[in-house]
């Protein structure tokens, strides 16, 4: 049976931290990057393949295709660390059918219209409108950008 060793909405997707830190931490064995648009970027694929660890399996996909894999529980006896740019893909997910039960914000970068609420978090009204849809829904909403940083509840940080 699958198991979701975490989750992560983090705009740089595969990059030293993830790679290294988070995947050794959580101790997953297959990263699953969610992005409709990556799926489609033959540049940027073999990049994130190439960051991904020795051992570890990766798969990018689209949000249709996740929420069919990950509800039909296709990666049997895998260790997932699932990591998505944005809030709303989440969202996407949870109302496709794939439940789970929290969320790391990690790294999500300036945009127009975007309030920073933590180092190197800065969010949208969009973000937020699905940061509360997920909270809503039980799911426990956390900041932290390395697994030895300490753990800020996001909706506090939004509030704030």
């Amino acid at each position: 049976m699958q198991e979701i060793a975490n989750i992560r909405i983090d705009e740089r997707l595969i990059h030293g931290q993830v790679a290294i830190s988070w995947t050794h931490t959580v101790g997953a064995n297959r990263i699953v990057i969610v992005d409709d648009e990556i799926v489609k970027d033959e540049l940027q694929k073999p990049l994130l393949k190439m960051a991904c660890p020795a051992g570890v399996k990766l798969s990018i996909l689209s949000v249709p295709t996740a929420i069919n894999n990950l509800v039909s529980q296709k990666y049997d006896n895998d260790r997932i660390f699932l990591v998505v740019k944005r809030p709303q893909v989440l969202v996407s997910l949870w109302e496709g059918g794939f439940r789970f039960n929290a969320v790391n914000v990690g790294n999500m970068s300036g945009k127009e219209n975007a309030v920073q609420i933590k180092k190197a978090v800065c969010v949208t009204p969009e973000d937020i409108a699905a940061f509360r849809t997920l909270h809503a829904n039980g799911v426990r909403l956390t900041a932290q950008m390395v697994p030895n940083d300490e753990e800020l509840k996001l909706m506090e940080l939004i509030k704030g």
